[in-house]
């Protein structure tokens, strides 16, 4: 049983966000709790991207981005996973720098000092040198890094089947148990 903290940063990519709650949804009989914080930018782009505020409608606990009581600011809580999704630049450069000033470069920070799961759904492109020193830093500390990169060999026929292309890499690397694409096998 899971216990997942998703941070929705606030880069474009609310797809992601969305089809990953979805998916994580699906995937409920697999966690044993589910954390969600949405930074302001990521609720502004939900909005602007997919047209609603559906993330209001979703079951899971959802926190302030300044709440650091929430259960996951602390590793006694014990949450084995976090997926940041979508995950902009400037944000994985604090969480690389180690600087914990919201709720979710806490709960990054925690999850990493614990030496469990970070994944990180970079959205932007291109990448700088400052960007590229700051995936090693955080490949070097534990976290991976998961460039939301879509695939097409499973011939996506719409924008949620194509972002379940990066999303559903994302849960693999998160240890879920899913029915998804793969390569080489039957579809």
């Amino acid at each position: 049983m899971h216990k997942v903290v998703v941070a929705v940063g606030g880069s474009s990519g609310a797809i992601y966000a969305k089809v990953l709650l979805d998916k994580l949804l699906l995937l409920k009989k697999q966690t044993a709790d589910i954390g969600i914080v949405m930074s302001d930018n990521a609720r502004f782009n939900w909005q602007l991207e997919l047209g609603n505020e559906a993330y209001r409608d979703y079951p899971f606990d959802f926190y302030a981005k300044s709440d650091f009581m929430a259960p996951f600011a602390s590793g006694s809580a014990r949450y084995d996973t976090m997926i940041v999704c979508p995950c902009s630049m400037g944000l994985m450069g604090r969480i690389a720098a180690g600087i914990s000033n919201d709720l979710t470069t806490r709960a990054a920070d925690v999850i990493l000092k614990e030496r469990r799961r970070l994944i990180l759904v970079l959205r932007d492109t291109p990448y700088n040198l400052i960007h590229i020193n700051n995936m090693k830093l955080i490949t070097e500390a534990g976290g991976i890094i998961c460039p939301a990169t879509p695939s097409f060999y499973s011939k996506p026929k719409n924008f949620e089947e194509l972002a379940a292309t990066v999303v559903d890499r994302a849960l693999d690397l998160a240890g879920f148990d899913l029915n998804s694409y793969r390569w080489g096998e039957e579809g």
